[in-house]
């Protein structure tokens, strides 16, 4: 995940400006395919920013 982060601020996009960028891909994601949400969820989790990492307060 951090090195899809490291590309979108590579592209001019403020890091969280990147992580949202993410969640919408990540949701848009869900809706086309909701068999695979489960999955979905869970490797955006898997990479996504812990607790402690959260970019937002």
């Amino acid at each position: 995940m951090q090195e899809l982060i490291d590309r979108l601020k590579a592209e001019g996009l403020t890091e969280e400006q990147a992580f949202k960028a993410i969640e919408v891909i990540k949701n848009f994601t869900k809706e086309k395919f909701p068999l695979f949400s489960g999955a979905i969820d869970k490797l955006f989790d898997k990479y996504g920013p812990k607790g402690d990492d959260d970019f937002m307060p």
